[in-house]
């Protein structure tokens, strides 16, 4: 195996990770306990589901903390393409991890909280917290997919059919934000909806890392000539 093939490989063993834990730990544990607006409810459920909340918690940080890895990956694989691109993706990339991690403090202070008299109004609030402050860190979710996106059209290892739809799904993100802020009524389906051009184009991405790898110096080198 080449040691580009084995790159594609672990970019794409580490892509398919965090899109399983991260999406566990904000869209299953997060939708089993939060009620937007509902204090008593959401209480309840964070009580209830204590365990299953401080799982989240720590999957949430391991995914965070595993997407400058998955950075890191693709910077190795992608440099030769246009270096300040690559570090301008795990630049970014470093910077909503951390904006993740932080994140994650509210999530685990709700329950710590919950259950103890009179916590209900101040759990909702940190999940509301929790909630918005994903939202802001979803800047970056779509932004680390522009240089991403630029440098798999222009690297002639992806078909450039991949990389113009990564950079789409990166508006697709940025819209969704600026709806929830900007639109608040209906503004949750809307972000759902501008995002799914991102999530096609990711999972696209982590399939073509994981079963049909980059193209082959040599195929790469026949292109470029072309």
């Amino acid at each position: 195996m080449s040691s580009t093939r084995r790159l594609a490989l672990i970019a794409g063993l580490l892509y398919l990770l965090n899109a399983v834990t991260s999406g566990f730990a904000f869209g299953y544990v997060l939708g089993k306990v939060y009620v937007p607006g509902n204090s008593s409810a959401t209480a309840a459920n964070v009580l209830a589901n204590a365990g299953l909340v401080r799982f989240g918690v720590v999957l949430d940080l391991f995914q965070a903390t595993e997407w400058i890895f998955l950075a890191m990956a693709l910077y190795l694989l992608l440099r030769a393409v246009h270096e300040n691109a690559a570090r301008a993706m795990v630049v970014l990339v470093a910077v909503g991890s951390a904006i993740t991690c932080l994140n994650d403090a509210f999530q685990l202070e709700a329950v710590r909280l919950a259950g103890t008299v009179g916590s209900s109004a101040l759990v909702l609030m940190l999940l509301d917290l929790h909630h918005f402050g994903f939202l802001v860190a979803q800047i970056f979710f779509g932004l680390w997919l522009v240089p991403l996106g630029f440098l798999a059209y222009r690297s002639a290892m992806f078909p450039k059919v991949l990389g113009i739809g990564l950079m789409i799904g990166a508006a697709g993100y940025l819209i969704g934000l600026l709806a929830v802020f900007l639109v608040p009524d209906g503004s949750e389906k809307i972000n759902t909806i501008v995002t799914i051009p991102s999530a096609i184009a990711e999972i696209s991405m982590v399939l073509y890392l994981l079963v049909l790898g980059v193209r082959s110096p040599r195929r790469v080198s026949q292109l470029a000539t072309a």
